[in-house]
């Protein structure tokens, strides 16, 4: 492999010389080769830097022109358009397990973006630091990526897909009004329910984790660009905080503001920790709807049976013709490393030293692993699975007519402790509710049918 020798503060460093990165980059991968291959910078934290990078120089050029010149600005931004439409991708190698701010990270960006601006200016117009970096700090632009790609994969990714989901619930919903079923509590026999009302449980539960997300997004359109190193804005231009931020919302067509306290910018992460709690509500909905599916899908003959879901592929290596619900796997395997997610999150926004977190890139893996995940998971488990629930008629109402808990309809004629009785009589000896009040004196055949009506007990 050919290198050549880049410098920085503290020497010089050999760099492979068919990349555009510089020796902080150089440095970082060597002396970060943890998860290499397997843990790299998440891309959304790639894009965002590319985003903000260009709205900075976009900034500087309006209120530093004497520095800040038209060659640079143009440069940068054609630099940063690459990154962003993934021609530069096998140039920001780095891993999530670097410094806890993200420096190296934020270098990277800078080492690339000036590299490939030199080249396509024909000079050595841009430094690193003075130019692509100008106004700026590594503590206040990860925290501002961190931002970005949180409420984009919010926006673009999450709810989507969840959307999506909640639209097929509500076809479902439409379609299964007229099916009676048992209800179920403590996974024993309930009163009866519609299929369309359980369907309606999973559809407004979907609906709330919406909202919330919705609402957790708004606290992450702050960005904490403006606050430079400790909070301050030192070396910063006047103004430049609500600049960069317009002009990053214009660029991202998302509403992004500066954030009003820089100190709390930089050093807190309860923004993330918010916005992925709300994630791990929706994890924990997926997980219960999934479970409730699967539930009802058991069987096919042994289990309760009472809806059937797509057969995507066998399940069974040694069994013939077994198919096992692995979407629904699928889903609650998503929702358990998302609640796991959910804990790295917590203990990485609490390590906020003074002016400033140093846990921020595995904040972000995680939280953008989680989103990520979620769409993903949501998008094929409506496509190969909920889309093709169809319910056991069948099934349902021969599951209906055998329950005990029928007999609530009679309380309000025989009362509480006389309609128990009935029940565990009927249980007792394997036969239906009608034959057990009738044995017991407490209704006549005319009297039961009169007041048993399970179809108006929904």
């Amino acid at each position: 492999m050919d290198y050549r020798i880049e410098h920085d503060s503290l020497g010089e460093v050999r760099v492979p010389a068919d990349r555009y990165w510089g020796a902080q980059t150089e440095r970082s991968r060597n002396n970060f080769p943890i998860g290499v291959g397997q843990e790299p910078m998440p891309e959304e934290i790639i894009r965002a830097f590319a985003l903000l990078k260009s709205a900075a120089a976009a900034a500087n050029r309006e209120l530093r022109p004497e520095k800040m010149t038209e060659e640079k600005y143009a440069a940068i931004r054609c630099a940063a358009d690459e990154v962003l439409a993934g021609k530069l991708s096998g140039h920001f190698p780095l891993v999530v397990w670097q410094t806890g701010s993200g420096t190296q990270s934020n270098m990277n960006m800078n080492e690339v973006l000036a590299a490939r601006g030199n080249e396509i200016a024909g000079s050595k117009l841009l430094h690193p630091n003075d130019d692509v970096n100008m106004s700026q700090s590594s503590n206040d632009t990860f925290p501002a990526a961190m931002h970005i790609a949180a409420a984009e994969a919010l926006e673009r990714r999450v709810l989507p897909a969840l959307e999506e989901l909640i639209t097929v619930l509500r076809r479902l919903e439409a379609e299964n009004a007229d099916v009676l079923k048992c209800g179920r509590t403590h996974l024993q026999d309930a009163t009866p329910i519609r299929f369309s009302q359980e369907i309606s449980g999973w559809r407004a539960s979907l609906e709330t984790d919406a909202e919330m997300i919705r609402r957790a997004e708004q606290p992450l359109l702050a960005l904490a660009l403006g606050g430079t190193a400790v909070g301050t804005g030192l070396n910063a231009p006047a103004g430049f905080d609500t600049l960069v931020a317009a002009k990053i919302a214009e660029a991202a067509g998302m509403p992004f503001v500066t954030a009003e306290n820089k100190f709390h910018a930089l050093t807190s992460r309860d923004e993330m920790v918010f916005a992925h709690g709300a994630l791990k509500a929706l994890a924990c909905d997926l997980m219960k709807i999934a479970n409730d599916i699967r539930w009802l899908a058991s069987g096919p003959r042994l289990g309760l049976g009472e809806i059937t879901i797509p057969e995507n592929e066998p399940g069974s290596s040694i069994m013939p013709g077994k198919v096992n619900p692995t979407q629904c796997e699928q889903v609650t395997m998503v929702a358990a490393q998302v609640m796991g997610n959910d804990v790295t999150v917590s203990i990485a926004a609490s390590q906020g030293n003074f002016e400033l977190n140093v846990f921020m890139p595995v904040c972000a893996y995680n939280f953008l692993q989680s989103a990520r995940l979620l769409a993903e998971s949501m998008a094929a488990f409506t496509l190969r699975c909920v889309s093709g629930i169809r319910p056991n008629r069948e099934k349902m109402a021969e599951n209906l007519s055998r329950s005990l808990m029928l007999v609530t309809a009679l309380s309000p004629r025989i009362g509480y402790e006389k309609a128990a009785k009935t029940a565990q009589k009927a249980h007792r000896d394997g036969t239906g509710l009608k034959e057990a009040c009738v044995a017991l004196g407490y209704l006549t055949e005319a009297e039961f049918d009169d007041c048993f009506h399970p179809e108006e007990m929904v």
